[in-house]
């Protein structure tokens, strides 16, 4: 017996996911039918339907504590008329029979009143795993909360593990990109699943790093001795006697801080004479040998604060390198050009010359040819690396089913889902037809769990 589904299609539940039996309840949502109900069921019912979508992870005790009676709205108002007059001329009337009486049959009700039944659960789009389900980072709300409980998200760049933590605006919260691409990506097929078992037992029987190692060194090793026996072979059948190897003797502890002491002064006077390289005028760096001048330095700092750290051929090594790189840097690319120039008109032959040769390319075919050689190197790696069999969604990645139903993003974030992460700008609020609580409810059920909460205030 497999595991019980949570979402099914007998027992409707509502839920904040994009399981796909979720959505199919969410089409056939109906209101309420108030025919044989008392208006305490009805309340009852309309809380306990909104409740399931409206913050599934959080208890009723921690939602009660939430709630408030305020709900936030912004009527637009005429600049002119807030200019033209202070609100005195409301008030002016009042009492004295001079106000007009209010005629109920000439208000209008239509599409641009202020939904603000709506905003009944507006404070859980202020929690954090609510905020991480809304920029579409995770696939329902219980799945935004684990990525917090273990550690995925962060908030002003600073780890948070409480999902119930109360974003204020202008936080800026960040998901872990590979967990967002698991929660928003297609599950695996067959095919990858099988792949990656079999890649997980390969390398829990074998550490692949260190074999890979070893293996190396074992044939390193084999090459060096065969070459040395090659020689001692060649030296016999040439009658010479064959000199026994004798270990090189270590140096002592005085010689090796002699000799650390030594490379120390070089790097300090290789610092002096790059500062002055860098600050002469009359011969001025180009822009490539001052990058390539700022380089050596940082090596040669490091190299400076290695010396006694270091092992003396790692560290004979690296000065090798610095001297390298320094003679690079002192040559002047107009003095290299025409010693180069110079050698290869000493050594090249003059060429005859082929009717059949093809004409040269202008400088834009070039760049053209040179993109498109980019391009397709470019494409040939994407092929390569795109089947990641380590991943735990399917690569190359692409949306999971039924997500498109749900990718909407309200207007109090702002969301940037290539870094994976989002700004909390601003509370959300009920504007003239219109609410920034994303809601499959209509006004009714609202109204109703807005009325059970508030008597229990």
């Amino acid at each position: 017996m497999g595991r019980k589904r949570f979402h099914s299609l007998k027992q409707v539940k509502f839920r904040a996911s994009w399981n796909k039996y979720n959505l199919y309840n969410l089409t056939r949502l109906k209101p309420i039918n108030t025919a044989f109900l008392t208006f305490y069921q009805q309340k009852w019912k309309a809380k306990s339907m909104s409740r399931g979508y409206h913050g599934e992870q959080i208890r009723e005790k921690q939602w009660q504590r939430m709630f408030t009676p305020k709900l936030n709205a912004v009527v637009p108002m005429d600049p002119r008329y807030l200019a033209e007059n202070d609100g005195s001329e409301l008030a002016a009337g009042r009492g004295s029979g001079l106000e007009q009486p209010v005629d109920p049959t000439r208000l209008r009700f239509g599409r641009k009143n202020i939904p603000y039944m709506h905003m009944t659960y507006a404070p859980i789009e202020k929690r954090l795993d609510m905020a991480i389900f809304r920029a579409l980072f995770a696939s329902s709300a219980k799945q935004a909360r684990q990525f917090v409980t273990h550690g995925k998200v962060k908030v002003n760049g600073k780890k948070m593990p409480y999902p119930g933590y109360l974003l204020n605006p202008g936080d800026l919260f960040q998901v872990e990109p590979d967990s967002v691409l698991f929660a928003t990506g297609a599950p695996k097929d067959m095919e990858q699943k099988r792949k990656g078992r079999q890649l997980r037992k390969s390398s829990t029987r074998v550490n692949i790093t260190m074999d890979k190692f070893r293996t190396a060194r074992r044939e390193k090793r084999a090459a060096e001795r065969a070459a040395r026996m090659e020689k001692e072979a060649a030296a016999e059948a040439a009658g010479e006697a064959v000199k026994p190897r004798v270990k090189a003797e270590k140096p002592t502890l005085e010689d090796n801080i002699v000799i650390r002491q030594q490379r120390q002064a070089d790097a300090v006077e290789l610092l002096k004479q790059a500062d002055l390289l860098f600050n002469n005028r009359r011969k001025p760096l180009s822009a490539k040998q001052k990058q390539g001048l700022r380089t050596l330095v940082k090596k040669v700092r490091v190299f400076q604060a290695q010396c006694f750290r270091l092992s003396i051929e790692k560290l004979e090594k690296t000065r090798a390198e610095i001297s390298a790189e320094w003679k690079e840097v002192r040559t002047h690319p107009r003095e290299q050009a025409k010693r180069e120039k110079a050698q290869a008109k000493k050594v090249a032959a003059p060429k005859a010359v082929d009717p059949d040769t093809k004409p040269k390319l202008t400088y834009n075919e070039k760049i053209t040819k040179q993109l498109e050689e980019e391009r397709q190197l470019r494409m040939s790696k994407i092929k390569e690396e795109v089947h990641d069999p380590t991943k735990p969604y399917a690569t190359p990645w692409r949306p999971r089913p039924y997500m498109s139903a749900f990718a909407f993003i309200p207007r109090y974030l702002e969301v940037n889902h290539k870094i994976c992460s989002a700004v909390y700008l601003r509370d959300p609020v009920a504007r003239p037809g219109l609410t920034e609580v994303p809601t499959p409810f209509p006004q009714e059920i609202q109204q109703l769990a807005f009325t059970w909460y508030l008597r229990r205030r």
